[in-house]
């Protein structure tokens, strides 16, 4: 005898519909606003968005709501497609297609996701969770805030745009070159098992064809568990990041990463690591740095690590990763940005 199973009432999945539309409306309008909130909050209370302190509030109450935010969108986008996708197969054509093809397809969609190292977490949580081969989530996590499309812009405005070009081309080829570096090993022992215990997985187990409020209900509850699992060290990363934003001593790079020092490219890229600043915000102080007198390369190392590496990403990419594969990609990173730096300099 065969058995099926119960279908929905009619009308359910159309009304289901609906909440998810207007569920995705207000996520949208919160995330529009957010910025425009706190900054007319520093309006309404007399504050001064110059003064540092302030600035540190501002900065942490932001970027906290956003990474929130995107924390929650993503992930439920994410575990939705996962619990409507057949992910066999779409692992089985980037197999079929070779290992090249997945590396470049994570470097294109790196570089249309305008998501600073901290923001594209959550994708590539999502990745890994769908069971997507390791190194080519991990050359995602390198080219969605390296090869940053606003960064891009203001270095052919500011610096022209044949460096502009170097600059996506460089990220690019780095971010694939690390990717197919970390394929030669195992290294998913050294992801957390958070990441991979997941409510989608088990709504497909068996292979079981889930309705859609069966879908949208694992994705809701997935979402939420890494929320939980993940939202202190949300906090605790962007409150360092918050701690020395704006705390950019132009004097000091100039200093001791000026063209005199062979170490130069090495202490620029070391030194931008801390600053936690987006693309717009790291290229007006390379150019300022450039004008000082550093060398090409040396600015462009500086802003690479500012955009691609952060201390606020590395505590929350440890609720995810073990130590060690945490110390690999963020060597792996640094190192290929020095070398990067080297041949801008040479180039130059």
């Amino acid at each position: 005898m065969t058995t099926h199973a119960p279908t929905a009432p009619p009308g359910t999945d159309r009304g289901l519909l609906l909440r998810l539309g207007l569920g995705a409306l207000g996520w949208a309008g919160l995330y529009a606003l957010n910025e425009w909130f706190w900054d007319a909050a520093v309006g309404w209370l007399g504050l001064d968005l110059g003064e540092r302190l302030v600035s540190s509030v501002h900065f942490f109450l932001y970027d906290t709501v956003k990474i929130f935010l995107l924390l929650l969108g993503l992930m439920f986008v994410v575990g939705l497609l996962r619990a409507s996708l057949d992910l066999d197969r779409a692992r089985a054509y980037l197999e079929g297609r070779g290992l090249g093809l997945g590396l470049f397809l994570a470097v294109v969609l790196g570089v249309v996701t305008p998501f600073c190292s901290c923001s594209s977490i959550p994708l590539f949580i999502g990745f890994v969770a769908a069971g997507i081969p390791l190194s080519i989530t991990l050359t995602f996590l390198v080219a969605s805030p390296l090869v940053s499309e606003i960064a891009a812009i203001m270095i052919g405005d500011q610096f022209g745009w044949d460096v502009a070009v170097a600059y996506v081309l460089a990220g690019g080829t780095l971010a694939m070159a690390i990717g197919w570096v970390f394929s030669r090993f195992r290294l998913d022992r050294w992801v957390e098992d958070v990441v991979r215990t997941s409510r989608v997985a088990a709504l497909r187990a068996g292979g079981h064809r889930p309705t859609l409020a069966e879908r949208v209900e694992a994705a809701l509850g997935e979402s939420r568990d890494i929320f939980r699992d993940v939202w202190v060290w949300v906090l605790v990363g962007v409150g360092v990041g918050a701690a020395i934003h704006g705390w950019v001593p132009t004097d000091f790079f100039a200093r001791w990463a000026g063209p005199q020092n062979p170490l130069a490219v090495a202490v620029a890229t070391l030194a931008g690591v801390p600053l936690y600043v987006n693309g717009a915000g790291v290229v007006p102080v390379g150019e300022a740095l450039w004008a000082k007198g550093m060398g090409l390369g040396t600015v462009m190392a500086f802003m690479m690590s500012s955009i691609a590496l952060s201390i606020p990403m590395a505590i929350m990419l440890r609720r995810v990763m073990r130590p060690p594969l945490l110390a690999l990609y963020f060597g792996s990173v640094a190192l290929g940005i020095m070398a990067l730096g080297l041949v801008f300099n040479l180039a130059g």
